[in-house]
């Protein structure tokens, strides 16, 4: 019996301690926050802290091929600020312009100034196509997404075979003649650029119609009504891509690859056995050549084409 309460004291002052040391550690578990409180805490500061999506500074002036924008004008800072934002927070595709332009816009600047076109228009190409040789759904096609009639009546050739569209220097000068004769109806390169994508005729129209003679005046539908801002705002943001948040490096940018023209003037039966005498396969063939839209090349005039081969040194070796 003694031995009894014995081991009863004994659990009860074990028990009595066990409680003590519980009422001591109890109020620091419920102090601490639980793990999804912690992580949805640090996701909140995480958003906040390390992404901040800013107002950008329109800048005080802006110009088109020597035309200023009259951003006193609270519509156009307002629509110009608009395009800033857009292409600005849509950092891919504004990093890929970036790079394809280091690539093409020397071949397209050069051509302009053949032509007498201002270079500023090498932006236009930018929001027709994002220089890639893009196909819209209505049928237009390339750099300068030309319709078939217009390539045609420029005196390009669009069959099965060949579609000169695809040829960025033939296409650029179809554009700078389209664009050289608009200036002369409008006697402005801003309503030159409009005319572009709503054609000659619409901005005539509308121009008679509404009693002005600029495009900042006129009140247009919303694809060409935010066509030159477009323009402005791509040029802006090339020009100046570390104010926009841009950070890359030479080494970044798309090269351009030299080339050689090698003259045919008959048949090609088989442009993949072609490509491989000169050191090359069918799909870089094509890449310098997207005009070429078959693997042959009937030809039954003996036309002479000009087919571009890339330098030695700059594609992996055909194997």
């Amino acid at each position: 019996m003694k031995t009894v309460k014995t081991i009863g004291i004994v659990i009860g002052v074990l028990s009595v301690s066990a409680l003590s040391i519980n009422a001591v550690q109890q109020p620091n578990r419920v102090e601490e926050p639980n793990e999804t409180n912690v992580n949805s805490t640090i996701s909140e500061k995480s958003v906040a802290e390390t992404y901040r999506i800013k107002a950008l500074p329109v800048p005080e002036k802006a110009s088109f091929a020597g035309e200023s924008a009259p951003l006193n004008d609270p519509d156009v800072y307002e629509r110009l600020d608009r395009e800033l934002l857009v292409n600005t927070y849509w950092q891919s595709n504004a990093l890929l312009l970036i790079k394809r332009a280091n690539k093409y816009f020397p071949v397209i600047e050069e051509i302009l100034k053949e032509e007498g076109v201002p270079e500023d228009f090498k932006y236009l190409a930018v929001i027709e196509s994002g220089l890639t040789q893009a196909v819209s759904p209505a049928g237009a096609v390339g750099f300068w997404q030309l319709m078939e009639g217009t390539g045609k009546e420029y005196g390009l050739e669009i069959n099965d075979n060949v579609d000169e569209r695809y040829n960025i220097e033939k296409s650029t000068r179809v554009a700078s003649d389209y664009l050289k004769k608009a200036k002369e109806r409008f006697g402005s390169w801003t309503l030159a650029a409009a005319s572009y994508n709503a054609g000659q005729y619409g901005v005539d129209k509308q121009l008679g119609r509404q009693k002005v003679s600029g495009y900042y005046d006129l009140l247009l539908g919303e694809e060409t009504g935010r066509y030159v801002f477009r323009i402005l705002a791509l040029k802006e943001i090339m020009n100046n891509p570390e104010k926009y948040g841009f950070d890359y490096q030479p080494d970044d940018l798309y090269q351009p690859v030299p080339v050689k023209k090698v003259r045919v003037d008959t048949v090609v039966k088989d442009f993949p056995d072609f490509a491989e005498k000169f050191g090359i396969n069918y799909k870089t063939l094509k890449i310098h050549n997207p005009w070429l839209r078959d693997d042959h090349l009937k030809n039954a005039s003996r036309k002479a084409y000009y087919i571009s081969i890339p330098e030695e040194g700059y594609y992996p070796a055909v194997k």
